[in-house]
């Protein structure tokens, strides 16, 4: 146990060397949070409330793309064959290197959190039990997906291809750019066979909707099944001599994690509540919401006379002189 935590520490001041990891999981979602809820919100705390969960699964999400290039890096540089004459096993190594990542990622999450109740005032951030649900799940998730991409690619060039193709799609097509109501319906269709829309509609659920855990069990069942998945193919798959390459047939291995989204994909499609539940918040947006209904003015009570109540003086009717 002690030899995994001194390699979780030893991956975790290796990662905050690395220029691309910060980038992508300090620079970026900070950058995006601010753009989205100071441009496209224009500061309405209740709009900002709708994009916070998109804007926590782009943090969450771009874990991938940093451990995935550092893992190889790492491997062309020799600095994974130092590990392999330490009794380290692959197995270790992968799951220190997710809990490296999760750890540096929930100060980033805590930071936008922070900032959106201070500066941009949003009162209610949900359900947070549900919150910090999904913000585990999806971080070791996507975790894994950059273990698995770090092990079928050989070359950083090959990694920086692959993490491209997968990258545009999971952001542009999952609601973490645009909302996913906002799409065409052919997108929509195809957006339910992406891991990132089950992460997307399950945080904005949570955070705007304050959706509990039972009503979120699709999107976190799904996130899970698919890391214990992805993650058992990246370590079979998991090399530590850079001179050693992978076969092209062992590659289908990495393809077979999307299966099951390729079935939940269908089912959804055909029965499924993602896109209804999707829709319904963005339709919400259209909606005044309490806080900006204006006061009805109060009403005199019954047993406090008001101006029109008061006795009026009889009119004198005696004759005149």
């Amino acid at each position: 146990m002690s030899n995994f935590a001194s390699l979780t520490r030893m991956r975790i001041q290796l990662a905050l060397r690395n220029r691309m990891f910060f980038f992508f999981s300090v620079i970026f979602p900070l950058g995006m949070f601010f753009l989205y809820a100071g441009i496209f919100a224009k500061g309405n705390p209740r709009v900002v409330s709708f994009f916070l969960g998109p804007v926590i699964s782009l943090n969450v999400m771009g874990s991938f793309w940093g451990l995935s290039a550092m893992l190889v890096m790492f491997r062309e540089q020799g600095i994974l064959r130092r590990f392999h004459v330490t009794p380290v096993t692959s197995t270790d190594m992968l799951a220190s290197s997710i809990l490296a990542n999760y750890l540096l990622t929930l100060p980033t999450v805590f930071i936008e959190l922070l900032f959106a109740r201070v500066i941009f005032h949003v009162a209610n951030l949900g359900d947070l039990l549900s919150l910090v649900v999904l913000v585990t799940v999806g971080t070791v998730a996507f975790a894994s997906l950059g273990l698995g991409v770090a092990s079928v690619t050989n070359t950083m060039q090959e990694t920086q291809v692959l993490n491209q193709l997968l990258w545009l799609p999971l952001i542009f097509l999952s609601g973490a750019t645009l909302p996913i109501a906002y799409l065409p319906k052919v997108a929509q269709r195809v957006a339910v066979f992406l891991p990132a829309t089950y992460l997307v509609t399950g945080l904005q659920n949570a955070m705007y909707s304050a959706f509990p855990v039972w009503k979120l069990l699709t999107q976190i069942l799904s996130l899970f099944f698919w890391t214990v998945l992805t993650f058992f193919v990246a370590a079979q798959l998991f090399r530590w001599e850079p001179e050693s390459k992978i076969p092209r047939n062992a590659k289908l291995w990495a393809l077979a994690t999307a299966l099951p989204f390729f079935l939940l994909g269908v089912w959804e499609n055909k029965n499924g509540q993602i896109l209804t539940q999707a829709q319904a918040a963005y339709r919400s947006l259209d909606q005044p919401a309490k806080s900006d209904r204006p006061p009805k003015a109060p009403q005199p009570k019954p047993d406090s006379p008001s101006m029109g109540d008061l006795p009026r003086p009889k009119e004198d009717t005696r004759p005149q002189p």
